[in-house]
C-alpha cells in the first residue's frame, strides 16, 4: 500500500492501547528487511532516517524517501516514513519536499519558549503540506553518560507537556523519562509514574527514544501507559556491523554476506515489532 501517515498510525495505536516501532535506518537492505518483517508479522512499522545518518551513508533524503515508498507499495501493512531528530527548519523543509510524510523538530536543547516557537513554526508549515510532526520536551541525551538518563531534572514535566502540546499542536511528543540514545552504561529505570501522569494529562501519542537496552518489562509497562512509538536503532545497527565484519573476515561473496546479515537481523526486528510492545496487528 501507499505510505501511511504516521499521525494516523499513532492515533490508531493509541485507541487500541498498542505501539509501533520506529527503526532508524541508513541503507536499502535495512529498509527492505524491516518492511518484509512487518509484512510477515502483519504489523505496521515506521522507517526513520536521522539527518546525520543521511550524511554518514551518503544517501539523500530523496533517495531514502523513494526507496521506502517503493518498498511500502509491495506490502499490505501500513508503513510510515519519518525524519528523526532534526534541529534545523530548512533541513526539515528539504525532507518534506523530498517526500517525507512525518518529521521531528527537536528543540529540546532550547529554552521552553524557544522550543515552543520553533516547533509551532514547523507544525504550521508541515500541516499545511499534509505532513505530521513529532516534538521533543525534556532532554533525551546519550546512554554513555549516566546523567543523561538518571538526572530527573531533565525529565519531561507534566505541566510543561500540557502547555507544549496545546501551544504547538504537535502530532506526537517524545518524552524524557529516563531513556537515552546508544548503549547504556548501566540498566535504565524509566520514570513510569511520570509517564502515566503525562499520558493522563494530554491526549497526544507519546514516543520513547533510546529503546535498545531498556528491559522488556519496562517497555511493556511503558506501552500500557501511553507510549505509542518506540524508537530503536543501536541494537540491530551494532548487530549489522558485527555480522558484516564477521563475514568479511570469512571471505564470503557479497550475496552470501547480505543473506547472512538478513538472517541475523530479522529475528531482532521481529522481536521489536511483535513482542517489545503490544503490537498493533492487522
Amino acid at each position: 500500500m501507499a505510505l501511511a501517515l504516521v499521525s494516523d498510525m499513532l492515533r490508531e495505536a493509541d485507541k487500541r492501547h498498542a505501539g509501533i516501532v520506529g527503526f532508524n535506518t541508513f541503507n536499502y537492505e535495512e529498509v527492505e528487511w524491516i518492511i518484509e518483517a512487518a509484512e510477515a508479522e502483519q504489523v505496521p512499522a515506521i522507517i526513520m532516517l536521522h539527518p546525520d545518518m543521511a550524511y554518514f551513508s551518503n544517501i539523500s533524503f530523496e533517495a531514502h524517501a523513494q526507496m521506502t515508498k517503493a518498498l511500502a507499495e509491495r506490502v499490505s501493512v501500513p508503513i510510515g516514513l519519518h525524519l528523526d531528530h532534526c534541529e534545523d527548519f530548512n533541513e526539515i523543509m528539504h525532507a518534506i519536499k523530498a517526500g517525507f510524510t512525518s518529521v521531528m523538530i527537536d528543540g529540546s536543547k532550547l529554552p521552553f519558549e524557544e522550543n515552543v516557537a520553533i516547533t509551532r513554526k514547523v507544525v504550521d508549515v508541515a500541516h499545511a503540506m499534509g505532513v505530521c510532526v513529532e516534538g521533543e520536551l525534556g532532554r533525551i541525551g546519550q546512554a554513555a553518560n549516566r546523567e543523561d538518563f538518571l538526572n530527573e531534572d531533565i525529565y519531561t514535566k507534566v505541566e510543561d507537556a500540557v502547555a507544549f502540546v496545546e501551544r504547538t499542536q504537535v502530532d506526537s511528543l517524545a518524552v524524557a523519562i529516563g531513556s537515552a540514545h546508544g548503549f547504556y552504561v548501566e540498566t535504565p529505570h524509566l520514570a513510569l509514574d511520570r509517564l502515566k501522569a503525562i499520558n493522563d494529562a494530554i491526549d497526544t501519542p507519546l514516543v520513547l527514544h533510546g529503546g535498545s537496552g531498556i528491559p522488556d518489562d519496562q517497555i511493556t509497562i511503558a506501552g500500557q501507559n501511553g507510549i505509542n512509538k518506540l524508537n530503536v536503532g543501536t541494537e540491530y545497527g551494532h548487530l549489522l556491523y558485527t555480522n558484516t565484519r564477521k563475514i568479511m573476515e570469512e571471505g564470503l561473496s557479497p550475496r552470501e554476506d547480505w543473506m547472512w546479515c538478513m538472517g541475523a537481523l530479522k529475528p531482532v526486528m521481529i522481536e521489536y515489532l511483535r513482542r517489545k510492545l503490544h503490537a498493533l496487528s492487522y
